[in-house]
Order: structure tokens, then C-alpha cells, then sequence
């Protein structure tokens, strides 16, 4: 018998799945969506206060489930949890499609969602946008996907779809509908997880690494019918929520609950306060309903090249489909958006 090399034990065509990168380390990072006001309160003095880690954390995260069941007045068994809200794409995905089965989503979205699809050996379809930056809903449809993808506030544009197309979407769609609600307390809207239970065939994905400031310690959840949440959890496995992560999550999601929603509201005050400064530059910004701007710019390797001299990371894109060149600029406490401001007026 032959033995195969390790470079041809690998399953046919996952060498073209993509590695996750992200730029240099910078001072500041405008770049990635975060809380640039840091870790909320209450939530750094649990992590401070530690804990015996021993023993493996609860195998599904029945305190955060609580937290989140009791925020939203529906059952614990309605809450699934995970290592971000990627974990819990990704083990839906892997839940609810064969291989050979198609995800649709739309283009340009979070970028990681196509590379979930073919790690699980299903095919993504992209969807272009419509020419006002939403997402278009019968080409959606048309697709007759297994799963379709929506993000709501889009990531990277940040754009809005009206609320009545969401639905429509859920209402109609052959099989599971994930919704990507990571942006979703910037946005004026109370998102859908208090009535994704009933709505039969939709997980509601959240994250606690944008308004909540807990990217470092990765905590996601979805919020979806007892049946559908008990399918990704077949997929997900247990113990995937760190016990810190989890005492951190519930402070988080109580103790510094007007924390959070007063940095969010900062968030979106400098965010619109930023696109006018843009604006009087020539540059001028996507509608938001999130914590950051995408500003389609010719120039957005330049821009960012001039930021990152100075210390400060924006996402710089060549070209987004049906909007080209782009930058991607978080929202964060003004002296931040000011130093960018400067850095960006240097590029003549």
C-alpha cells in the first residue's frame, strides 16, 4: 500500500480554504469592530476575581443560557452557546447541510461565513447586494438553498435591510435561516431573539465581542426553537465556553448592562459625528446602523497605509463586489477618531 504525504492527506480541495489574517499590531485598532471603550466593569472584576479552573466549565453554559432566557422571556432550552458566535455558524452549519448542499448569503458579508461552508464541505452562493446596499431577498430565495445567511446590520457595509424583508426571508425559505445579529445593539432595533423561538425555522446568532467588549474571551450564542438548538448542540459538542468566559458573559449581560448601552449609543454618536468630518474630505461613508463606517474610497490602501504609519489599524478592502475600494472604520472615543482624522489628512 502507498502511503500518502502529508500534503496529500488532506480531503481533496482544502488547501484553497483560506487562513484568517489580520494586520500588524497596532496602538490603535479602528479595524475590527470591538468596544474601544474596553471591558466593561463588572465583567473585568469577575475575570480579576478568577476561579478555581480545575474542573472542566458546565458543559453548555447553563448560567449564560439563564441570562440570556430571562433577558428575553423565553426558556433556557431556547439558547444555544458557543466559543463566539462564529462557533455557533459554524455548528449550524455543519447541523443543518450535507455535503453538496449550497448556504446562500449575501455579497459582501462577514467574510468568515463562505470558508464555514466549505470547511463543511457545503458550497457557498453570494448574493450580490442591492444597488442600495441591502440585501436582495428574492434573489436570496431564488437560490432555494439548504441554509441562507443573513446579517443584520450587514458586516462590512453596515447597512440595514428593511425588517419586513428579514421576515419574508424566515417565512419562505426551504430550510434553516441563520441570522447574524452581531451588530445589532447599534442598530435602534431589538433584533429578533425573543421571537426566533416561535418563528420555526431561523437561529438568531449574537456575540458579546462588539457592545459588550469581550472579544478576547470569545462568547457567542443563538437563540432559536428548543428543537433547532438541541440540533446544534449535537454539532457543537461541550464544554466550548470557558468557565472565566461564562462568570464574565453574565456580569456582562447584567451587572454592566447600562454600561454597555451607554458606550454603544458614544459608539454611534462619534460614529455619525466621524462620517460628517469624512463627509467635508470627500469621503463619504455608507449609511450605518453599526459600530463602524465603510467608506468607499479609490484610495483605501493609501488611507490605511497613512493610518498604520501612525499607529492607528483600519480595514482596508481593494475591492468589495458592487462597491470597489472601501475602508472600514470603527467607532470609538473621539481623541481616537481624531488622531485618524489627522492621519487620513496627510494622504495628498
Amino acid at each position: 500500500m502507498t502511503q500518502r504525504t502529508p500534503a496529500e492527506l488532506p480531503r481533496d480541495g482544502f488547501d484553497t480554504i483560506p487562513i484568517y489574517r489580520t494586520g500588524a499590531a497596532v496602538e490603535v485598532n479602528l479595524a475590527d469592530n470591538t468596544n474601544l471603550w474596553g471591558t466593561p466593569p463588572h465583567a473585568a472584576a469577575a475575570l480579576r476575581a478568577g476561579l478555581d479552573v480545575a474542573e472542566y466549565p458546565d458543559l453548555y453554559g447553563q448560567s449564560l443560557k439563564e441570562t440570556v432566557a430571562a433577558q428575553a422571556g423565553i426558556a433556557p432550552s431556547c439558547v444555544v452557546t458557543g466559543n463566539g458566535s462564529d462557533d455557533i455558524l459554524d455548528c449550524a452549519i455543519r447541523a443543518f447541510a450535507a455535503q453538496g448542499d449550497t448556504i446562500a448569503h449575501p455579497d459582501p458579508t462577514f467574510v468568515m461565513l463562505p470558508v464555514f461552508g466549505r470547511i463543511n464541505g457545503v458550497t457557498p452562493v453570494a448574493v450580490p447586494l442591492t444597488a442600495s446596499h441591502t440585501m436582495d431577498v428574492d434573489a436570496l430565495l431564488a437560490t432555494g438553498a439548504r441554509i441562507i445567511y443573513l446579517c443584520q446590520p450587514n458586516n462590512p457595509t453596515g447597512t440595514s435591510t428593511p425588517a419586513a424583508d428579514i421576515r419574508r426571508v424566515i417565512a419562505e425559505a426551504p430550510g434553516l435561516v441563520i441570522l447574524d445579529e452581531a451588530y445589532v445593539e447599534f442598530s435602534g432595533d431589538p433584533g429578533l431573539i425573543a421571537e426566533a423561538p416561535s418563528l420555526g425555522r431561523v437561529v438568531v446568532a449574537r456575540t458579546l465581542s462588539k457592545a459588550y467588549g469581550l472579544a478576547g474571551l470569545r462568547v457567542g450564542y443563538g437563540v432559536a426553537s428548543p428543537e433547532i438548538t438541541a440540533t446544534i448542540e449535537r454539532s457543537r459538542g461541550p464544554y466550548k465556553l470557558n468557565a472565566l468566559a461564562e462568570r464574565a458573559a453574565v456580569a456582562a449581560m447584567t451587572l454592566d448592562h447600562d454600561w454597555v448601552v451607554a458606550r454603544a449609543a458614544e459608539a454611534v454618536v462619534n460614529r455619525d459625528r466621524v462620517a460628517a468630518e469624512l463627509a467635508t474630505r470627500g469621503l463619504v461613508a455608507l449609511p450605518s446602523a453599526t459600530n463602524f463606517l465603510c467608506v468607499p474610497t479609490a484610495r483605501a490602501v493609501e488611507y490605511a497605509e497613512a493610518a498604520r504609519a501612525r499607529g492607528i489599524g483600519i480595514r482596508a478592502f481593494a475591492s468589495l463586489p458592487g462597491i470597489g475600494g472601501a475602508l472600514r472604520i470603527t467607532a470609538g472615543p473621539w481623541a481616537m477618531m481624531e488622531r485618524l482624522l489627522a492621519a487620513m489628512d496627510t494622504v495628498r
